[in-house]
Protein backbone atom coordinates (compact mmCIF):
# COMPACT_ATOMS: atom_id res chain seq x y z
CA UNK A 1 0.00 0.00 0.00
CA UNK A 2 2.95 2.38 0.78
CA UNK A 3 4.45 2.26 -2.46
CA UNK A 4 0.90 2.50 -4.21
CA UNK A 5 0.81 5.75 -2.26
CA UNK A 6 4.04 6.59 -3.57
CA UNK A 7 3.35 6.50 -6.89
CA UNK A 8 0.01 8.35 -6.41
CA UNK A 9 1.23 11.08 -4.25
CA UNK A 10 2.07 11.20 -1.02
CA UNK A 11 -1.66 11.15 0.26
CA UNK A 12 -3.09 9.19 -2.28
CA UNK A 13 -6.11 7.11 -1.42
CA UNK A 14 -6.05 9.28 2.26
CA UNK A 15 -9.35 11.46 2.84
CA UNK A 16 -8.90 14.50 4.70
CA UNK A 17 -11.88 17.47 6.09
CA UNK A 18 -10.45 20.84 6.52
CA UNK A 19 -12.06 23.47 8.49
CA UNK A 20 -11.55 26.74 7.63
CA UNK A 21 -10.18 25.90 4.55
CA UNK A 22 -11.33 28.35 2.10
CA UNK A 23 -8.78 30.64 2.74
CA UNK A 24 -5.10 30.87 4.79
CA UNK A 25 -3.27 28.30 5.74
CA UNK A 26 -6.12 26.20 6.15
CA UNK A 27 -6.43 26.43 2.42
CA UNK A 28 -3.04 25.73 1.91
CA UNK A 29 -2.90 22.83 3.37
CA UNK A 30 -6.00 21.43 1.65
CA UNK A 31 -4.05 22.09 -1.60
CA UNK A 32 -0.79 20.28 -0.84
CA UNK A 33 -2.52 17.51 0.24
CA UNK A 34 -5.04 17.39 -2.66
CA UNK A 35 -2.31 17.75 -5.10
CA UNK A 36 -0.24 15.14 -3.36
CA UNK A 37 -3.15 12.77 -3.99
CA UNK A 38 -5.77 13.16 -0.62
CA UNK A 39 -9.67 13.45 -1.60
CA UNK A 40 -10.38 16.51 0.23
CA UNK A 41 -13.61 18.63 2.24
CA UNK A 42 -12.87 21.91 2.55
CA UNK A 43 -15.24 22.96 5.25
CA UNK A 44 -15.65 26.95 6.11
CA UNK A 45 -18.55 29.25 7.43
CA UNK A 46 -19.08 30.64 4.32
CA UNK A 47 -20.63 28.08 1.90
CA UNK A 48 -19.37 29.71 -0.88
CA UNK A 49 -15.91 30.71 -0.45
CA UNK A 50 -15.31 26.65 0.12
CA UNK A 51 -17.00 25.59 -3.09
CA UNK A 52 -15.13 28.00 -5.18
CA UNK A 53 -11.56 26.84 -2.97
CA UNK A 54 -12.52 23.54 -3.57
CA UNK A 55 -13.17 24.52 -7.50
CA UNK A 56 -9.49 25.08 -7.72
CA UNK A 57 -8.42 21.74 -6.24
CA UNK A 58 -8.63 18.43 -8.48
CA UNK A 59 -11.33 16.42 -6.50
CA UNK A 60 -12.06 18.82 -3.71
CA UNK A 61 -15.48 19.28 -2.23
CA UNK A 62 -16.86 22.63 -0.69
CA UNK A 63 -18.80 21.85 2.74
CA UNK A 64 -20.68 24.89 4.26
CA UNK A 65 -20.43 24.57 8.41
CA UNK A 66 -20.47 26.72 11.51
CA UNK A 67 -18.15 24.46 13.87
CA UNK A 68 -19.56 26.26 16.88
CA UNK A 69 -23.36 24.87 16.51
CA UNK A 70 -23.23 21.29 16.83
CA UNK A 71 -25.92 20.09 14.60
CA UNK A 72 -24.03 21.87 12.01
CA UNK A 73 -20.82 19.54 12.46
CA UNK A 74 -22.55 16.73 12.82
CA UNK A 75 -24.43 17.17 9.01
CA UNK A 76 -20.65 18.82 8.13
CA UNK A 77 -19.23 15.39 9.06
CA UNK A 78 -21.85 12.91 7.60
CA UNK A 79 -21.98 15.23 3.83
CA UNK A 80 -17.92 14.28 3.87
CA UNK A 81 -18.87 10.66 4.91
CA UNK A 82 -21.26 10.37 2.35
CA UNK A 83 -19.41 12.04 -0.65
CA UNK A 84 -15.43 11.45 -0.04
CA UNK A 85 -15.50 8.25 2.51
CA UNK A 86 -13.89 7.64 5.72
CA UNK A 87 -12.15 10.52 7.20
CA UNK A 88 -8.46 9.67 7.70
CA UNK A 89 -7.02 13.49 7.89
CA UNK A 90 -8.56 16.13 10.25
CA UNK A 91 -7.23 19.30 10.40
CA UNK A 92 -8.76 22.50 12.12
CA UNK A 93 -8.04 25.91 10.83
CA UNK A 94 -10.98 27.57 11.37
CA UNK A 95 -10.74 30.75 14.00
CA UNK A 96 -11.33 34.39 14.77
CA UNK A 97 -9.52 37.06 16.02
CA UNK A 98 -10.17 40.13 17.94
CA UNK A 99 -7.99 42.42 18.77
CA UNK A 100 -8.83 44.16 22.68
CA UNK A 101 -7.41 44.57 25.86
CA UNK A 102 -8.46 42.39 28.88
CA UNK A 103 -9.99 45.10 30.56
CA UNK A 104 -12.05 46.13 27.97
CA UNK A 105 -13.46 42.83 26.42
CA UNK A 106 -16.69 41.52 27.72
CA UNK A 107 -18.08 38.38 28.78
CA UNK A 108 -19.74 38.12 25.05
CA UNK A 109 -16.38 38.84 23.99
CA UNK A 110 -15.12 35.23 25.80
CA UNK A 111 -18.36 33.77 24.91
CA UNK A 112 -17.60 34.10 20.81
CA UNK A 113 -14.11 33.35 20.93
CA UNK A 114 -14.51 30.30 22.90
CA UNK A 115 -16.87 28.90 21.26
CA UNK A 116 -15.46 29.04 18.22
CA UNK A 117 -11.83 28.67 19.07
CA UNK A 118 -11.88 25.97 21.61
CA UNK A 119 -15.46 24.32 21.69
CA UNK A 120 -15.71 24.30 17.83
CA UNK A 121 -12.58 22.13 17.87
CA UNK A 122 -14.22 19.68 20.33
CA UNK A 123 -17.33 19.60 18.33
CA UNK A 124 -15.43 18.40 15.27
CA UNK A 125 -13.24 15.79 17.11
CA UNK A 126 -15.93 14.57 19.04
CA UNK A 127 -17.14 13.91 15.21
CA UNK A 128 -14.32 12.46 13.64
CA UNK A 129 -12.45 10.08 15.73
CA UNK A 130 -15.23 7.67 16.31
CA UNK A 131 -14.36 6.57 12.68
CA UNK A 132 -10.29 6.95 13.14
CA UNK A 133 -10.57 4.92 16.33
CA UNK A 134 -12.63 2.32 14.97
CA UNK A 135 -10.61 2.10 11.71
CA UNK A 136 -7.22 2.58 13.43
CA UNK A 137 -5.71 4.90 12.10
CA UNK A 138 -5.85 8.81 11.96
CA UNK A 139 -4.29 11.90 11.33
CA UNK A 140 -5.26 15.08 13.11
CA UNK A 141 -3.83 18.46 13.47
CA UNK A 142 -5.33 21.80 15.16
CA UNK A 143 -4.18 25.34 14.79
CA UNK A 144 -3.10 26.89 17.87
CA UNK A 145 -1.06 30.25 18.35
CA UNK A 146 2.10 30.65 20.45
CA UNK A 147 0.36 33.11 22.26
CA UNK A 148 -1.29 30.38 23.85
CA UNK A 149 2.63 29.50 25.27
CA UNK A 150 3.77 32.74 26.02
CA UNK A 151 0.53 35.53 26.51
CA UNK A 152 0.16 38.21 23.88
CA UNK A 153 -0.83 41.33 25.35
CA UNK A 154 -4.49 42.37 23.55
CA UNK A 155 -5.04 39.17 22.78
CA UNK A 156 -5.75 37.54 25.74
CA UNK A 157 -9.19 35.26 25.06
CA UNK A 158 -7.80 34.61 21.89
CA UNK A 159 -4.50 33.17 23.73
CA UNK A 160 -6.53 31.21 26.45
CA UNK A 161 -8.99 29.78 23.60
CA UNK A 162 -6.03 28.82 21.64
CA UNK A 163 -4.53 27.05 25.24
CA UNK A 164 -7.47 25.29 25.67
CA UNK A 165 -7.01 23.46 22.16
CA UNK A 166 -3.37 22.73 23.12
CA UNK A 167 -4.40 21.23 26.36
CA UNK A 168 -7.41 19.41 24.44
CA UNK A 169 -5.21 17.55 21.79
CA UNK A 170 -2.55 16.58 24.28
CA UNK A 171 -5.38 15.00 26.55
CA UNK A 172 -6.73 13.11 23.81
CA UNK A 173 -3.66 12.09 21.84
CA UNK A 174 -3.12 10.42 25.11
CA UNK A 175 -6.32 8.66 25.26
CA UNK A 176 -6.45 6.98 21.42
CA UNK A 177 -2.94 6.56 20.75
CA UNK A 178 -2.91 2.50 20.80
CA UNK A 179 -5.61 2.78 18.52
CA UNK A 180 -3.11 4.40 16.04
CA UNK A 181 -4.25 7.77 15.95
CA UNK A 182 -2.45 10.40 15.96
CA UNK A 183 -2.96 14.58 17.35
CA UNK A 184 -0.63 17.48 17.31
CA UNK A 185 -0.62 21.32 16.91
CA UNK A 186 0.71 23.97 14.11
CA UNK A 187 1.61 26.92 15.92
CA UNK A 188 1.86 29.67 13.61
CA UNK A 189 3.63 33.06 14.49
CA UNK A 190 2.31 35.73 12.10
CA UNK A 191 0.90 34.39 8.75
CA UNK A 192 0.24 36.72 5.89
CA UNK A 193 -3.74 35.50 5.64
CA UNK A 194 -6.41 37.26 4.61
CA UNK A 195 -7.55 37.72 8.35
CA UNK A 196 -4.54 39.39 9.79
CA UNK A 197 -4.60 41.21 6.32
CA UNK A 198 -8.15 42.67 7.67
CA UNK A 199 -7.05 43.17 11.03
CA UNK A 200 -3.63 45.09 10.10
CA UNK A 201 -5.53 47.08 8.12
CA UNK A 202 -7.77 48.38 11.10
CA UNK A 203 -4.66 48.94 12.47
CA UNK A 204 -3.17 51.38 9.76
CA UNK A 205 -6.48 53.27 9.53
CA UNK A 206 -6.34 53.69 13.35
CA UNK A 207 -2.62 54.31 13.50
CA UNK A 208 -1.78 56.58 10.58
CA UNK A 209 0.44 55.70 7.52
CA UNK A 210 3.78 56.29 9.01
CA UNK A 211 3.02 55.52 12.60
CA UNK A 212 1.51 52.13 11.17
CA UNK A 213 5.06 51.75 9.11
CA UNK A 214 7.28 52.23 12.22
CA UNK A 215 5.27 49.36 13.98
CA UNK A 216 5.58 46.87 10.89
CA UNK A 217 9.55 47.34 11.26
CA UNK A 218 9.62 47.03 14.79
CA UNK A 219 7.49 43.57 14.34
CA UNK A 220 9.81 42.46 11.97
CA UNK A 221 12.61 42.85 14.06
CA UNK A 222 10.96 40.15 16.41
CA UNK A 223 11.58 37.80 13.83
CA UNK A 224 15.14 36.62 13.54
CA UNK A 225 14.24 35.57 9.58
CA UNK A 226 13.01 39.34 9.54
CA UNK A 227 9.65 37.93 7.31
CA UNK A 228 6.06 37.41 8.80
CA UNK A 229 5.02 33.78 7.69
CA UNK A 230 3.20 32.76 4.42
CA UNK A 231 0.65 30.24 4.73
CA UNK A 232 2.58 27.59 2.70
CA UNK A 233 5.01 27.74 5.74
CA UNK A 234 2.44 26.44 8.09
CA UNK A 235 1.09 24.20 5.62
CA UNK A 236 3.94 22.35 5.25
CA UNK A 237 4.28 21.47 8.92
CA UNK A 238 0.61 20.74 8.66
CA UNK A 239 0.90 18.26 5.62
CA UNK A 240 4.30 16.17 7.23
CA UNK A 241 2.18 15.53 10.47
CA UNK A 242 -0.83 14.48 8.51
CA UNK A 243 1.35 12.03 6.65
CA UNK A 244 2.57 8.45 7.12
CA UNK A 245 6.43 10.28 7.61
CA UNK A 246 4.89 11.57 11.27
CA UNK A 247 3.53 8.14 12.46
CA UNK A 248 5.35 8.39 15.71
CA UNK A 249 4.53 11.92 16.78
CA UNK A 250 1.49 12.76 18.48
CA UNK A 251 0.83 15.08 21.48
CA UNK A 252 3.32 17.65 19.89
CA UNK A 253 2.96 21.32 19.59
CA UNK A 254 5.14 22.21 16.40
CA UNK A 255 6.19 26.31 16.30
CA UNK A 256 6.25 27.16 12.58
CA UNK A 257 6.93 31.33 13.49
CA UNK A 258 10.52 32.33 11.99
CA UNK A 259 11.86 32.11 15.21
CA UNK A 260 9.50 34.25 17.12
CA UNK A 261 9.46 32.21 19.69
CA UNK A 262 12.03 29.69 20.61
CA UNK A 263 9.96 27.58 23.52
Amino acid sequence: MSQHRESGGRFAGRTAVVTGGATGIGFAAAEMMARAGARVAIVDIDGEAAMRAAGALPGAIGIACDIAEESEVTRMVDEALSRIGPIDIFVNSAAIVDDKLFLDSTPADWERMLRVCLHGPMLSLRAVLPGMVARGYGRVVCLASDSARIGQARLSYYAAAKAGVIALVKSIAQEVGESGVTLNVVSPGATNTPLRRQREEGMRRQMGEEKYERRVRSVLKLYPLRRIGEPGDAAAAIAFLCSDDASWVTGQVLSVNGGFVMP
